[in-house]
């Protein structure tokens, strides 16, 4: 964990002790690809950005992959955070599981779909974590809120994922988004309690993501206090951003913020793991990599400790809306 992190600075209002500090990255700009970024409002709960993937993947060159800021600026940019959620609507409901989905040539105990996430946002370029799950069409990524959407006007394009990324390599290929979703906790109030987003990915070379490179099984509504491993590329010293990293302990609540219903685990990964999954017990234990039940959300200056949102209700009902076919 370097001195300074900021995985959702900006979108807190705390004392001065508490606040996240900003990554002091500069932009690495350059011009985007033509997008037609629109956003629909499906559910109360849900945001849908339709974006068109056109030339998205080919626009990420390995220069500008290396290039692109930590996602994690984005969210100092984002709305005051809304600590106004009512726990019991993001809690609320039964518990729920999805299988996970076996790639066609799956490798045991690899995390092939974990991967990195570049966007656009204006004239900048950034990178996040993401993980492919399972999903009825087969092409969906999960990743943080802040990755899809920074603010007002701060919609992703150029969103591509690379899975398995490493040390410049896409050995499986760059899959271009055709939408993205998040909740509206997350797009309207800058809610940490909501920061999730998923992806659905534009098929490649006629197939589709989790047929290529697996996905996890996801569940909602679980229990607190379980124990995590949590996957990402972290970007700020020590560590490059070129390869995966993951960190493991027992979730408990936010002691700075305890109204809040976010969950923290021991965790030195730095910015540019946002986004990345986090997986009940070992994370490689099922399927394709275990059960996804959260993200890399944030985390405090000096502190070595990573947090997550819960996922209940909400979360579970954007993805249930991604991941149709």
């Amino acid at each position: 964990m370097t001195r300074t992190r900021s995985l959702a600075s900006g979108l807190l209002s705390f004392s001065a002790a508490a606040v996240l500090a900003l990554t002091t990255a500069g932009g690495a700009s350059a011009a985007p690809a033509p997008s037609t970024a629109s956003e629909d409002k499906l559910l109360p709960s849900i945001v849908r950005l339709a974006v068109n993937g056109a030339g998205a993947a080919d626009y990420w060159t390995s220069e500008r992959m290396q290039n692109a800021v930590p996602g994690d600026v984005l969210a100092g940019q984002a709305l005051e955070n809304g600590t106004r959620s009512n726990p019991a609507v993001i809690e609320k409901g039964k518990k729920t599981k999805v299988k996970a989905a076996k790639a066609k040539a799956a490798t045991p105990g690899t995390v092939n779909h974990v991967g990195k996430v570049f966007f656009t946002m204006g004239n900048s370029n950034y990178v996040c974590s993401g993980n492919a799950v399972s999903s009825d069409n087969k092409s969906t990524v999960a990743t943080a809120g802040h990755c899809v959407f920074g603010g007002p006007g701060q919609e992703a394009t150029n969103f591509t994922f690379v899975p398995a990324y490493n040390n410049g390599a896409a050995p499986y290929g760059k899959w271009a988004a055709k939408a993205l979703y998040t909740t509206t906790g997350w797009s309207s109030a800058g809610d940490l309690n909501y920061d999730t987003g998923f992806a659905v990915m534009e098929p490649l070379n006629a197939n589709l993501l989790t047929d290529v490179v697996g996905g996890s099984a996801v569940a909602f509504g679980q229990d607190r206090g379980l124990s995590y491993t949590a996957f990402g590329y972290p970007a700020d010293k020590p560590f490059t951003g070129e390869a995966l990293k993951s960190c493991a302990g027992t979730a408990s609540g936010d002691p700075i913020n305890p109204k809040f219903t976010t969950q923290g685990i021991p965790c030195d990964m730095t910015s540019g793991s946002s986004g990345g999954p986090w997986f009940i017990e070992s994370g490689l234990g099922e399927g394709s990599g275990g059960v996804q039940n959260s993200i890399n959300s944030y985390g405090y200056s000096g502190s070595k400790v990573m947090y997550g949102p819960y996922w209940g209700d909400a979360i579970r009902e954007v993805y249930d809306v991604a991941s149709k076919p």
